[in-house]
């Protein structure tokens, strides 16, 4: 299953919420520290509510030693930018997909987008009111949600409904 990386997020309900997801789907959950907040930050617990223990988290201290992890393992990092040009729901899925999605104020930085496989993003409508330059992108945990169910669904598509690993605990 493709993992989910956070790059720096700042906002504790987002990382939980996200956390919430990768529970969900026994998804793998890398953060790349330094973190807008503490680990046991009580909004970040809340938000992923009691599900904590059922996610494969692991920290990394800064991004030269998430990258090293990432190649030692294989796949191809997938960034997620608003700047992007290639839509996600085009893009093929691999298993050993990296899911790489920047800060929630100012996205990924583009030297980090350059190290990245493929760039992809979420199209939007981007209405606007009254001059205002419209949306400009979803929330975090919403962007993570959209992409990692394309994922899945893809790498199930022709084959039996998506279970969990045996020994989980769903």
């Amino acid at each position: 299953m493709p993992r989910v990386v956070l790059y720096q997020p700042q906002i504790p309900p987002n990382t939980g919420n996200v956390a919430r997801t990768c529970a969900a789907t026994a998804t793998q959950l890398h953060l790349i520290e330094p973190l807008g907040f503490q680990i046991d930050d009580r909004q970040l617990r809340r938000a992923g509510l009691d599900y904590w223990p059922l996610v494969p988290l692991t920290l990394h201290p800064d991004l030269p030693a998430f990258l090293a992890h990432q190649r030692a393992r294989g796949g191809r990092l997938i960034a997620l930018s608003s700047h992007a040009a290639q839509s996600y729901d085009g893009f093929s899925f691999r298993p050993d997909d990296w899911l790489l999605f920047g800060r929630e104020t100012d996205g990924l930085p583009s030297d980090l987008q350059q190290e990245a496989d493929a760039r992809l993003t979420i199209p939007l409508a981007r209405p606007s009111l009254k001059g205002a330059p419209g949306v400009r992108s979803l929330n975090l945990s919403v962007a993570v949600g959209v992409v990692l169910f394309e994922a899945i669904r893809q790498l199930n598509s022709g084959t039996a409904p998506w279970t969990p690993p045996s020994g989980s605990g769903f």
